[in-house]
């Protein structure tokens, strides 16, 4: 059978579409109340090198404003895993310890896993101190972890050394994830440098 010739995708510019950084969905200015919709549209939504993002159907592609990530992790489950041999039995051999697995569900009740593929993420400003934590959906777009959900995370965060520095993070499927890294003088800003030095 010969291939069967594709139309070009249509270039439909701006879809006057909006996502706040509560995660609901805008139409021209309107909450799209339709949950099964939104999640429908999430399926076909890309993030381009530049930043932008696209909801891109064979037909059609458009852009779309997102205000700071696409989804928003709502729920976080705590248990353990297998892999790389854990949780195997047999005759004569030692069962290996299971792996703590995190696991979020978004606000479109997506279930992901922090793993190597699905990073765990933290910025975090370096006057205030205040965290902007997100892990990885799917190439390109990331949830926004909510600050309950956070706090879960915190509460689970346990000290370990990296680049011989002493940092706060979680373990999830074998991988580590800084959640506080606290900066050594040397990374400090040269104005509180300077402000340190008035003060004395």
């Amino acid at each position: 059978m010969p291939p069967i010739a594709r139309s070009p995708r249509t270039i439909c510019g701006d879809f006057r579409m909006r996502i706040a950084r509560d995660g609901t969905w805008y139409y021209q200015g309107s909450p799209i109340g339709r949950k099964e919709l939104v999640c429908l549209f999430a399926t076909v939504l890309k993030r381009e090198e530049d930043g932008s993002y696209w909801l891109e159907t064979p037909a059609e592609r458009g852009r779309i404003e997102v205000e700071d990530a696409p989804f928003v992790a709502v729920e976080l489950t705590w248990g353990h895993c297998c892999g790389e041999g854990a949780c195997e039995t047999g005759a004569g051999t030692r069962k290996p310890p299971a792996r703590q697995c995190l696991t979020f569900r978004t606000n479109l009740d997506e279930m992901v896993s922090a793993d190597e593929n699905h990073p765990i993420r933290v910025e975090i400003d370096p006057v205030t101190r205040e965290p902007r934590p997100y892990i990885t959906v799917r190439p390109g777009l990331e949830a926004r972890i909510s600050r309950p959900v956070f706090y879960e995370l915190v509460a689970l965060a346990q000290p370990e050394t990296v680049d011989g520095r002493e940092v706060m993070g979680v373990w999830s499927q074998g991988v580590f994830f800084i959640i506080d890294d606290s900066p050594a003088p040397d990374d400090l800003p040269e104005d509180l440098e300077e402000l340190d030095d008035e003060l004395a």
